[in-house]
């Protein structure tokens, strides 16, 4: 997969996706800064189709594969973001779809996978076994395998993102997102680095699941096994090579936050912004309200928020 992410890829997803997706706003929400302590812009991407990110390197992907593939029908793992997203990405094309979720995985991203027509099989146990079921069942039926993370044209497809912030705030100093598989983070830092070096660009991942702040500090790749945290969209344990090396060059920090710190920015964001992002979504406003990413009153921070699809009832509970 070597140099096969680029800003060419990145603007030729854009224009594969069309009106497929939805170029969502950039929200300048001046009620956080004086908590923030910085310009704050955030990109609600709980707004996009399927109600988070992933649509955009599903639809990448899959709107690639020649006939033959999708006759075989498409496959993926994923906590639900990415199942959701492959879901629709099957309906708009009429492929069959096939997703393994973790047992754990909230139950509405289960639901409104099944809701667009995919087969859910559960499963139970970590994230390497489940994959190696995945392998299985490509090896028996002959599926296509689209990864939630690990593919170039996964992330070409969230790198679309970087390009929308840099169309509607041209003077960005500072992009903060979610990290997880590391798909989203790739195409961001890539897109946004190459257009404008000098921009920041910061990954944050929960206390829970620091494998790539971990694979930073041991220059490798790092398996890190993952507590129960709210930020499920992003608790993977698997650091991944390509991803890894995308990181080296062009992530300028990774950032690590706690539990309660996640808990309060979620608060906030529904309080003051008036915007109900999942766990995963808010671990950016977390490292800046925790002082674990510093910021300056006059900088232009880009939050991304990379989803909303959370159970009422779990976020109340929660925030309460």
């Amino acid at each position: 997969m070597e140099n096969s992410l680029t800003l060419a890829a990145i603007r030729k997803a854009q224009e594969r996706l069309g009106d497929k997706i939805i170029h969502t706003p950039l929200l300048h929400v001046c009620q956080l800064e004086s908590r923030l302590g910085c310009k704050v812009f955030l990109k609600p991407e709980m707004l996009q189709i399927t109600g988070s990110f992933k649509a955009r390197g599903a639809l990448n992907k899959t709107l690639q594969l020649g006939p033959d593939a999708l006759a075989k029908g498409i496959i993926s793992s994923s906590s639900g973001n990415h199942a959701q997203a492959l879901a629709y990405a099957g309906k708009l094309l009429q492929v069959k779809t096939t997703i393994v979720i973790p047992s754990d995985a909230p139950r509405i991203k289960i639901e409104r996978t099944r809701a667009m027509g995919a087969e859910v099989l559960m499963f139970e146990g970590k994230q390497a076994p489940r994959w190696a079921y995945v392998d299985e069942l490509i090896q028996k039926h002959g599926f296509t395998l689209v990864h939630a993370f690990d593919d170039p044209d996964v992330m070409a497809g969230q790198g679309t993102i970087a390009l929308e912030v840099l169309e509607d705030l041209p003077d960005v100093d500072t992009v903060v997102v979610p990290l997880g598989g590391g798909g989203l983070l790739s195409g961001i830092s890539v897109g946004i680095k190459e257009c404008l070096p000098h921009v920041r660009v910061i990954g944050v991942e929960p206390a829970l699941a620091p494998k790539y702040h971990v694979s930073r500090q041991n220059g490798r790749p790092t398996h890190v096994p993952a507590g129960d945290s709210i930020a499920d969209g992003v608790k993977a344990e698997m650091a991944c090579d390509f991803a890894h090396s995308i990181f080296q060059k062009y992530v300028d920090e990774i950032a690590v936050v706690e539990e309660q710190d996640i808990v309060e920015s979620l608060r906030l964001l529904a309080d003051q912004a008036h915007i109900l992002a999942e766990g995963a979504a808010a671990v950016g406003i977390a490292a800046v309200l925790s002082g674990k990413i510093k910021v300056l009153p006059e900088e232009k921070v880009c939050f991304v928020l990379s989803g909303g699809n959370w159970d009422l009832e779990r976020f109340f509970s929660i925030v309460h």
